[in-house]
């Protein structure tokens, strides 16, 4: 039977969603589709009061840009290895954003996977959108819940070892840009889109960080006999990072991505509060090997309660509500930092930390730490 492909992806809220082509209609904001700058989605022209802000973040910005270009190129030839096709990284891409709720991601994700063919009408194909889907849900919304079994799902339907490392980049690549996007539309007051009814997934469960963490790949790592070239330079770049060489094995399964995600780190502001920031982040989502590394004195308060320890600590509360509800970020969730003398620099600097923090966590969570 011949292969049947449409487009016609109309409609942000959901991302398989297709109509025959006689019925087609345009996105919401087609133009969105088209912005230069894939990162900050045109956040930086409406932000001019933050001009010498971006100009003193600009190699963080540009290795960010560098990565939206890497992970969600204009064109995307698939091979017997890696099978991810731009329909699959955009559809993807756009469910996180809809879980993350920034509507300029929906907006510009959904521009974009608007004109493209989708997948063949077989079964095969509907099984194997449906798990990248469910697991991209997951992950962006509870990472707490993947587990092997999770990984195992993708591997049956047809996924490789470089597509599953590559989807995992993608769901906390899109997260961390869901922040970084958010803060900026704070820092300038823009108004908050509110959705009634949305609800945070509840933070990990203390239990979680009790035991000592269990570090273990869930897919086989790259053999350094069989690395590329560009494995290898990668691994050279990685090897005196702390953060990166427990996984380091298994992350060179996409090294186009890891090089410059490993100098975007390189970039993070690593100040006592971003680290406090970061430790947050890892306790609410569950990401045992980054709270036991970052929490420090706060450990103990913030296993008991997050909510209680940012009474005390306005940087928990900003760096909480980050990660939690990204959509309803506003200026008022900034203004304790405000009042006891946070200049824009400094505060850009720790949410910053605190968006690539919810990519780290999650990645590592997925592919180190789940049961």
């Amino acid at each position: 039977m011949e292969p049947r492909r449409s487009v016609g992806h109309d409609h942000w809220f959901y991302e398989s969603q297709t109509r025959p082509d006689t019925l087609a209609c345009a996105p919401l904001v087609p133009e969105a589709a088209h912005i230069d700058d894939r990162f900050l989605l045109g956040l930086q022209q409406e932000a001019g009061t933050l001009a010498s802000l971006f100009s003193s973040s600009e190699p963080a910005l540009h290795a960010a840009r560098s990565l939206s270009h890497i992970l969600f190129p204009d064109t995307l030839n698939a091979s017997l290895t890696h099978t991810l096709t731009l329909y699959d990284r955009l559809s993807t891409a756009l469910t996180v954003a809809q879980v993350a709720g920034v509507q300029r991601l929906c907006n510009h994700y959904s521009a974009r996977l608007n004109p493209l063919p989708g997948p063949d009408s077989s079964r095969e194909s509907n099984n194997r959108l449906t798990q990248i889907t469910q697991y991209a849900r997951q992950l962006a919304m509870q990472p707490a819940l993947i587990t092997g079994q999770s990984v195992a799902a993708l591997d049956a339907v047809g996924l490789t070892e470089p597509d599953i490392v590559t989807l995992n980049h993608v769901v906390g690549f899109v997260s961390y840009q869901a922040r970084v996007v958010a803060a900026l539309q704070a820092m300038i007051a823009l108004p908050v889109r509110w959705i009634p009814g949305v609800t945070p997934a509840p933070d990990a469960q203390p239990e979680r960080f009790e035991e000592a963490p269990r570090v273990h790949a869930v897919i086989k790592a790259v053999e350094p006999r069989y690395a590329s070239s560009a494995q290898q330079a990668a691994a050279a770049l990685c090897v005196n990072n702390s953060d990166v060489a427990p996984a380091m094995g298994v992350l060179l399964h996409d090294a186009t991505v890891l090089s410059p995600w490993v100098a975007l780190m390189e970039h993070t502001c690593k100040e006592e509060e971003a680290v406090l920031a970061q430790a947050v982040s890892a306790r609410i989502l569950g990401c045992h090997g980054n709270f036991t590394r970052r929490a420090r004195a706060w450990r103990e308060a913030l296993l008991a309660d997050v909510d209680l320890a940012a009474q005390t600590q306005p940087v928990i509360a900003v760096s909480a509500q980050l990660t939690r509800l990204p959509e309803r970020f506003s200026a008022a969730h900034l203004q304790p930092l405000h009042n006891v003398g946070w200049e824009n620099a400094r505060l850009f600097r720790l949410l910053h930390a605190v968006a690539l923090a919810n990519w780290q966590d999650r990645l590592f969570m997925a592919l180190m730490e789940a049961p």
